[in-house]
């Protein structure tokens, strides 16, 4: 047994043990060496960065089937065991997961001078909680890791957040996040029940009446949609980015709420068809409005951080327009933005970190003029703002193209408003860049000033080059993801 789990865990986790070494190791250390702890830190990090390549090399298009599938006899009298695996809906999640982590400890290199150790800590075992999540094909262990995953991310705002209030936001960012998840938990012995285990392989293939799917996709949703997070239930996203620090800032707008959005696509959508369909205008109707709403609202926030929060809401909410869209375009189009939604409002968040660590507010009436004063950092927030709305060349475009796409065969009206609530995004982002880099210097308030260093600048890089090479050469998402897609659409009967 002991034998089979080591074979598992090397096999079938590729990139898990790194994070999990790594997060172990410092807490061997003296706390005085915190040079050599930030660097196990980082070289952990960047060796699982390094894993997913191969799978993506070995990957193969051609099959919907999920890959590199391991199992382990976790409860074998209640036949439930640990499945793992990956595919085309998955496949990209765990990349970005990896990608996101080494940057976030750059990020705190020189500014988490207390507990440096725990927030190494802390920072990988999030990392290995979230590959986890991506690469589970367990619905019990679905709702377990997931409702893990808030425990670090509670831990980093707490603890190194920003404000006074830095303590009210971890409480209600955790408690949003799980009692969402209350009726998931009691969804999942039904399943139990009726497909006698929890692989969701075989629950795939199991049909569900008409009544039963109807709770359990309500039940899911109630996990789900908070996670997104969708209207009304977002008000913690704002709060948590607030007071977060800027690395918490950067995971939490790159990972967390894909942990939604996956889980309708993995779950929700596939297992129950036919609530999915019934259920498409109880999708519509908060997405649409939090499309329109979240652009709107931000004329009257002040903090530079509190605007850039209410970016995420929209995107994601035209990804669930995009997933309850029963054809390929829509679910395929919300797989695109997703992953480009990983480094965007990221890099945003850092444009404002440089500037916070700068001059120690948030304020936006305080800034103005950086153009002249940094001109490095004003190019490197235009070139996020142009990602952000989504122009031509971007990351997101084909992907939000798509879903229009979509949408606008399912309804015109849902589509029109999408649309929409696109154009308010993008002014609201121009205006928020005016604000902050253009219109003249206000030196009453600001009186220092400096581009960022080298190792500020080898940080954005990444970003930069991650959003121009996705949105010049998107071709690389419909070729690993078409037949998982077309797989779903065609198992849902929804063509």
């Amino acid at each position: 047994m002991l034998e089979h789990f080591c074979e598992c865990y090397f096999d079938l986790s590729g990139p898990i043990p790194c994070p999990v070494l790594g997060s172990i190791t410092p807490l061997f250390i003296p706390n005085s060496r915190i040079r050599p702890i930030r660097l196990i830190g980082l070289c952990a990090s960047l060796i699982t960065f390094l894993y997913p390549p191969v799978p993506r090399i070995q990957f193969d298009p051609s099959t919907a089937k999920s890959q590199f599938v391991e199992s382990l006899r976790w409860l074998p009298y209640e036949n439930i065991n640990l499945y793992m695996g990956i595919d085309g809906l998955s496949l990209f999640f765990v990349i970005l997961t990896t990608f996101l982590i080494p940057i976030c400890i750059s990020v705190g290199w020189s500014g988490m001078r207390s507990y440096g150790k725990e927030y190494i800590t802390a920072s990988l075992i999030r990392e290995f909680l979230m590959i986890a999540v991506f690469r589970m094909l367990d619905p019990l262990l679905f709702y377990v890791l997931p409702e893990s995953v808030p425990i670090p991310m509670f831990i980093i705002i707490g603890v190194w957040g920003s404000r006074q209030r830095k303590i009210k936001a971890a409480y209600q960012f955790f408690l949003y996040t799980s009692l969402g998840s209350v009726f998931m938990l009691l969804a999942i012995p039904l399943i139990l029940l009726q497909t006698g285990t929890t692989d969701l392989q075989i629950s795939l293939t199991t049909e569900f009446s008409e009544r039963r799917q109807i709770f359990l996709w309500i039940a899911s949703f109630a996990s789900f949609a908070v996670k997104v997070p969708m209207v009304p239930v977002h008000i913690w996203l704002p709060e948590a980015h607030v007071e977060a620090p800027t690395a918490g800032s950067v995971i939490l707008a790159g990972i967390p709420s894909k942990l939604g959005t996956h889980g309708f696509l993995r779950f929700s959508i596939p297992m129950f068809p036919e609530a999915t369909l019934r259920s498409t205008p109880f999708i519509y109707t908060p997405s649409a409005i939090a499309i329109i709403y979240t652009p709107s609202t931000t004329s009257r926030q002040i903090d530079l951080k509190k605007i850039i929060a209410h970016s995420p809401v929209a995107h994601m909410n035209l990804v669930t327009i995009g997933m309850s869209s029963p054809n390929i375009q829509g679910i395929g189009g919300s797989i695109p933005p997703m992953s480009s939604h990983g480094p965007v409002p990221p890099a945003l968040f850092l444009c404002v970190g440089v500037l916070y660590d700068r001059h120690k507010t948030r304020l936006a009436r305080y800034y103005g003029g950086s153009v002249s004063t940094m001109p490095n950092l004003s190019t490197i927030s235009f070139s996020s703002t142009l990602a952000n709305m989504s122009s031509p060349g971007t990351s997101s475009f084909i992907g939000e193209f798509l879903i229009l796409v979509g949408a606008f065969q399912r309804n015109s009206f849902v589509a029109t408003l999408a649309a929409l609530g696109m154009i308010l995004g993008a002014a609201y982002s121009l205006w928020l860049y005016n604000r902050a880099v253009s219109g003249n210097l206000k030196p009453d308030f600001l009186h220092k000033f400096s581009d960022p260093n080298g190792r500020e600048v080898s940080i954005f890089i990444p970003f930069l080059v991650g959003v121009v090479r996705m949105g010049v050469h998107p071709k690389v998402f419909p070729d690993c993801m078409h037949t998982s897609v077309s797989n779903l659409v065609q198992h849902g009967k929804f063509h």
